[in-house]
């Protein structure tokens, strides 16, 4: 068959350890072999980043603003134990995804795919749940300090034009541990209105939950702007579309969330997303399982898997194993990646390869070829069979042809 042709190239950014070897893996069977790929290749695997000083995730990052479309690996983002593993990094570099998400000042919506052949643990959820986590600031760019001896905090701020502001944070009689974090009005009402827009692209129902009732300056700003961005710039459609906005304390919307039946989009702060999006994951079956687009307001979309580089698995593929890491998340952030750019430029064969990749994907585990971590998982009585990573790509490449 004829190749597919791309006319804008998308942004490529390789990634670490096993979802390394599988991005190479799933290009190889799943999408060259049917499109004449272009893209502005970067490689984020952790020793590049290191011998740029990090500049190639900014790089990165800017020409996904140039090109609109990005799909990215998982990355790893060292502490400590990883600065022993590779004795050359020179220093500790900050998660690229935090990088990327601060220069396109995007939110990540995390949603899993779901099987008919696996339940959600949360009997009453019936359709899939999406995490929108805001991606700016809170404790992701705090600055924090220990201190060994009685004294007293102030936070102050002093402005351009000479004012101050500062306040006492505590006076300690001993040893202390403290944290100074901050957000953006800019950047929550870019949250609000991705979150707005994403929810009348998916004509869902949006919540939305912080803790204002203790935060009362801090989390206040984040309910204050979303209501005001709801009110002057997306009620109506919202009342058009039947859709509603609904706002409520955090720990109130987990005991809602636990008694739905799902099929709406769940916005919260960084933290909170970070923590709730895996719970779902886990709850609706894994995290291998769990997509992620990064939106910013101005339409532009970076996907990639919601979990890690599978370190495990790359440490036995290193010793020649042939391991079963599920792909599925990786496959349908290419698949997400190429409807995309086919929406943008106006290339229907192109959407619609991406969508039957999605569906030969979903095929192959409906019939029970899956990777042996989703065994565990299935309904009683589905015949399923486990497979290693390559048998399964091989598998959905022949649903492909």
């Amino acid at each position: 068959m004829e190749k597919i042709k791309m006319t804008t190239p998308l942004v490529e950014m390789d990634g670490d350890e096993m979802t390394r070897v599988l991005w190479g893996m799933i290009k190889e069977k799943l999408i060259l072999p049917f499109v004449d790929l272009k893209t502005e290749y970067y490689d984020l695997g952790l020793l590049n980043r290191n011998a740029t000083k990090d500049q190639v995730t900014v790089d990165a990052a800017h020409a996904a603003r140039r090109l609109g479309v990005a799909v990215k690996c998982a990355t790893i983002t060292p502490n400590r134990q990883r600065m022993e593993e590779y004795p050359e990094l020179t220093e500790m570099w900050k998660s690229p995804n935090g990088t990327i998400r601060a220069i396109l000042d995007g939110t990540a919506f995390r949603s899993p795919i779901v099987l008919p052949c696996i339940k959600p643990v949360v009997k009453n959820w019936e359709k899939p749940i999406t995490i929108a986590r805001h991606a700016y600031g809170d404790m992701y760019k705090a600055v924090d300090m220990t201190t060994d001896e009685p004294g007293t905090a102030t936070l102050t701020f002093r402005g351009e034009s000479g004012a101050e502001k500062s306040l006492t944070v505590q006076t300690v009689n001993g040893p202390a541990v403290w944290q100074g974090q901050h957000n953006k009005d800019s950047s929550i009402r870019a949250f609000a209105r991705s979150c707005f827009q994403y929810a009348i692209a998916q004509k869902q129902d949006l919540w939305f939950s912080t803790k204002d009732t203790i935060a009362k300056v801090y989390d206040g700003e984040f309910k204050r702007i979303f209501e005001e961005e709801y009110e002057t710039s997306y009620k109506a459609e919202f009342e058009k579309l039947g859709i509603t906005y609904f706002y409520t304390l955090i720990d109130d919307a987990v005991a809602r969330v636990i008694r739905s039946s799902g099929g709406f989009i769940w916005a919260l702060k960084n933290y909170d997303g970070d923590v709730m999006s895996d719970m779902v994951a886990a709850a609706f079956g894994s995290l291998a399982m769990m997509t992620s687009v990064l939106v910013s307001p101005d339409g532009i979309m970076e996907f990639e898997a919601s979990h890690g580089t599978v370190t495990r698995h790359y440490y036995r593929y290193l010793k020649g194993e042939k391991t079963s890491t599920n792909p599925m998340a990786t496959i349908f952030a290419w698949s997400g990646a190429l409807k995309r750019r086919g929406e943008l430029d106006n290339l229907p064969e192109l959407t619609a390869f991406g969508r039957r990749l999605e569906e030969a994907s979903l095929e192959t585990l409906e019939s029970g070829v899956m990777t042996k971590d989703l065994l565990p998982l299935v309904e009683p009585g589905f015949q399923a069979r486990g497979v290693n990573s390559e048998e399964f790509l091989d598998a959905v490449a022949a649903r492909l042809v």
